[in-house]
Order: C-alpha cells, then structure tokens, then sequence
C-alpha cells in the first residue's frame, strides 16, 4: 500500500507559502493506518525500546498505538504547563526565541531504552530537543521513527541517533 497516497496535502497553512501534509486522511482510513503502524512496528522494534515516548501532539497519535502494539508503555512529551504533577523542563532555541518541552518526573526511569515518535521530520530541532530531555532524565535514546520527513529541510542531520521514516518527501 502506497502510505503517501493516504496523505492529504493542504497548501497555505499555517500560513502562505507552506504546504502542510496533513496525517489526519491517513488515520481515517483503517487499512492504511493498519499499515502504518504495521511498518513502524518493525522500524522501531529494531530500536529495542522499554518504552516509546510521542512528541506533543500528533506524535501521541503515532506512539500511543504503537506501544500498544508492542506492549510496552508510552509517556507523553509536552510543552510546558501541560502536564499535571511535578516535571523535567528542557529549554531550547528557535529560530526566533525559545520553547520548553517537559516530560513527567519519574515517568522514564534512568537506563530505560527509549524510541521517541513524531507524525513528521521537519528541521528537526523538537526531535532533538526531546532527545536531550530524555537523555537529561536518564533514559537512553535508542532510535527515533516518524511517519514523514521532509528531507529536504535535514533534519536528520541535526540527530546523533538512529532515525527511520516511511515516507519522504524531497521537496
């Protein structure tokens, strides 16, 4: 099955001159995302994950039902203020200004092996981030999958661990 196909492209937004690839055709259609999470399931066992860790937000719909599928556990990673109880912030640079991603204290134990998942590479700087702040509460970051990347703007680049996505997109 040809995953791209299933993908919708919607040109203009968020704003003029961007055209966003929008997963939400593909999650509506069973077969598809039955494949989808099919193939990320063998990326990303061959990560040898305890437990997978989903980007804030569409990477939650990505990791949640993958972990499922594995039958491991799932922990959410945020922007901040967004998660109750006490949290690990980690602070990093924009290209304009800054953003703070946080996981819950205690949710990854230190040595645990994580994959982290997002809907989609970009330029890579919130995979990156979440990377440090996994690494910042213990956890080892074994590999990272998305569904997307946009490789032409190389954010795999900016990643010292392994990276794996079902399609690409080259310009």
């Amino acid at each position: 099955m040809d995953l791209k196909q299933h993908i919708r492209e919607v040109p203009d937004f968020p704003k003029p001159g961007i055209l966003f690839y929008d997963v939400s055709t593909l999650l509506a259609h069973p077969q598809a995302w039955k494949a989808t999470v099919e193939r990320l399931k063998d990326l990303v066992s061959a990560y040898k994950p305890d437990v997978l860790a989903g980007i804030e937000s569409r990477g939650f719909l990505v990791a949640a039902p993958l972990a499922l599928e594995l039958g491991l556990g799932f922990h959410m990673v945020r922007k901040k203020g967004k998660l109750p109880g006490k949290t690990i912030p980690y602070t990093y640079d924009l290209e304009y200004g800054t953003d703070t991603i946080e996981v819950q204290d205690g949710a990854i134990e230190p040595g645990q092996r994580v994959v982290i998942l997002d809907d989609l590479l970009a330029t890579g700087g919130t995979l990156a981030a979440a990377v440090e702040l996994v690494r910042k509460v213990g956890g080892e970051v074994t590999g990272a999958a998305s569904i997307m990347e946009l490789t032409f703007l190389k954010g795999r680049e900016r990643l010292d661990i392994p990276f794996s996505s079902l399609i690409a997109y080259d310009d």
